[in-house]
This record gives C-alpha cells, structure tokens and sequence, in this order.
C-alpha cells in the first residue's frame, strides 16, 4: 500500500460568490460617495449645456444608487456584525452619511429632468435616513464604548454630516417653487437644515483641527476624506445660491441676504483650501511615497471637485458674479477628468478582486 502523504491541501480556492460575499461584507458605508460624485458631475454639465454627458452621468449615478442600495441592504441583513462595528468606528461610522447626501444629489439632478415627484419621493427617504442618523451616528460612534479621547480618531469624514445636512436644504429648496401648497414648510427646512450644517461645519471643524494639532499625525493618515472639508462648503455655497433663487417666502425673506453673503465667504474659502489639499496628496504619495492604490475613499475627492464646480456655476448665476461662474466651469472639467480615472481605477479593481477566479494553485 503506498504511503499516505503526510500533507494534503483539501482547501478550494474561494468561488466567485465567495468572492462576492466578502465584498459585500466588507463594503464601506462611505461607499455612496459614488452616487454623490457622479450625480453632481451630472448636474454640473447639465447646467453648462453639455446634455449628452449629463445623462449618461446621470445614468451612472442612478445605476451605482440601486446597486449600492441593494449591497447595502445585504448587508445590513446578513452582516449585522460588520455593520454594527462601522457604526461604532469613530473612523468609518459617518461615512453612512453619504447615503443620505447621494439620494439627494441624485433627486436634485431627477429635478432638472422635471420629475419633480421622484425628487420628493426621494427627499422623503433622505430626508428620514438624515434625521435618523443625525442622533444614532453620533451616538454611537462619538459618545458609545470608544476608547477616550475620541478626538483622536476624527478625521475628514466627520465632514459628511455637514455635507448630509446641506444636501436636505438643497433639495427642499429645488422643490419649494415648484409646489403649490407646502411652501413654507419647504423654506423652513431649507433654511433650517442650512443653518444646522453651518453650525456643524465649524464644530467639526474644531474637533478635526484638535485631532492634528494635538495628535501624532503622518502622511497614512492624510486620506483623501479630509478633501470633503472643502466639498462640505462648497456643498455650502450651493445650498446657499439655491436658497437665494426661492420664491419669496416668510422665512426666506429675513434670512436671503445674510445667505448670500455667508455662500460668497463659503466660496472664498473652499477656494483658499484647494491648493492646501492639493499640495498634502503631493506630500502623501510623492514625498513620502505612499502607494496610489484604488480606494472607495477616492470618490471622496471627486465629489467635493464636481461639487465646487456645481456650486460656482449656481452662485455665478444667483449673485450675479460671472468670474465665478468662469472658475466654476473650467474646474468642472478638472472634475471630470478626475472622475473618468478613478472609475477606471474602481473597474480594474473590482475586475480584480471580485470576478478573476485566482490562478491555479493559489488559495483565497
């Protein structure tokens, strides 16, 4: 009788739906940055004339929405423990904010199209997903069993709850003119939720400069998330401009010109933080030579891009300032450009580690 070999492998290398599974599971709720970077995209061409791109953005976004929303919801069913520790990572739990702002990108863009009810319908689920995690998230990944200080783990995506809560006032201002009864409650939200995201953008941005002042802080922990600290004013800027176009209304008509000035000095100083962002990834990848790998994080930077552009063209047009305007329109090229290569970058990646069974022999 031959000898029995004194090691057999009876591991089998992990099927494609093993695959899946593992993604799924390990899908970053900050994940809808996607649905944000390429609606706003959408609607920066749209405004610029260029019909063709806006929808074939438009297409993207609302694919990458119902895809993104079902892997999420699998998740959330079959992976309650993976979920649960996003919720408590100082680090990772506000990223669940982007649902909220994506859903509403995606009904302002449903807007200029005139489908004005999906823009509502919309509206509704973000606008419900916003109040709720305005309290759990915090909770839970500020206040819950983290260990102390939790300043220690803020970083750039803190910033989505503003950018969150200025994606409520956008919306319900695109929709207050177009409304019949409601218009009141409409202005009231916009204005609320606007004032409610300025406040929360100068306290995270307290909390965010603390963790780099009084904390150890290298090149690895500049991720690009610290990009929506600019993306949340010009999100800003946006709501802002879209506020001033309102149709007169009680709360509107106190409140429009303090508005516009605040969305001029918003622009002002995105604007001032650009180069700084600019120069910290050159610091990042080339001086200190971290390796530029494709990351969901990465569409954390082009939605802030596409929306500076978005919210120049809008502010350009509100305030009557045809330099911004100008600005705005060359910048939304760059933003674009920006996008195309790191959706390439998303596909190879997928194609990689989703769909490529792996090589003979190889194990998991």
């Amino acid at each position: 009788m031959p000898p029995y070999p004194a090691e057999v492998s009876t591991t089998l290398p992990p099927t494609l739906g093993d695959r899946i599974r593992t993604g799924v599971e390990g899908l970053a709720p900050g994940y809808f940055a996607l649905v944000m970077a390429s609606g706003i995209l959408s609607v920066g061409m749209q405004l610029q004339g260029h019909r063709a791109l806006s929808l074939a953005l438009l297409a993207v976004c609302g694919a990458a929405f119902v895809l993104l929303l079902a892997l999420t919801s699998w998740r959330f069913v079959s992976y309650r423990a993976a979920t649960t520790d996003d919720f408590l990572d100082p680090r990772r739990g506000f990223g669940f904010f982007t649902f909220v702002a994506g859903t509403n990108v995606l009904g302002v863009r449903l807007g200029l199209e005139g489908h004005y009810t999906m823009t509502a319908v919309l509206f509704a689920l973000a606008g419900t997903a916003w109040l709720v995690l305005g309290y759990v998230v915090p909770w839970t990944a500020v206040l819950g069993p983290q260990p102390r200080p939790v300043v220690a783990l803020a970083n750039g995506t803190w910033f989505i709850w503003t950018v969150a809560t200025q994606s409520v006032a956008t919306v319900a201002a695109t929709l207050e003119p177009q409304v019949q009864t409601g218009r009141a409650a409409l202005a009231l939200v916009a204005v609320v939720a606007w004032s409610v995201g300025v406040f929360l953008y100068a306290v995270t941005g307290v909390v965010v400069t603390l963790r780099l002042m009084l904390y150890d802080f290298g090149p690895e922990d500049l991720n690009p998330p610290y990009w929506v600290a600019m993306g949340a004013l010009a999100i800003t800027v946006l709501a802002g401009a879209r506020i001033v176009e309102m149709a007169d209304a009680p709360m509107v008509a106190v409140t429009r010109s303090l508005i516009a000035g605040l969305a001029v000095v918003a622009w002002a100083f995105a604007s001032w933080l650009i180069p700084p962002l600019v120069a910290a990834g050159w610091w990042r990848h080339v001086v200190r030579k971290i390796p530029l790998r494709y990351d969901a994080t990465w569409w954390s930077i082009i939605f802030p891009l596409g929306m500076y552009a978005a919210a120049g063209i809008y502010l350009g047009r509100a305030d009557h300032l045809p330099l911004v305007h100008r600005i705005a329109a060359v910048e939304l090229w760059v933003a674009f450009a920006a996008a195309v290569a790191v959706f390439v970058a998303m596909v190879v990646h997928v194609d990689r580690t989703v769909r490529r069974r792996p090589p003979d022999g190889a194990v998991g």
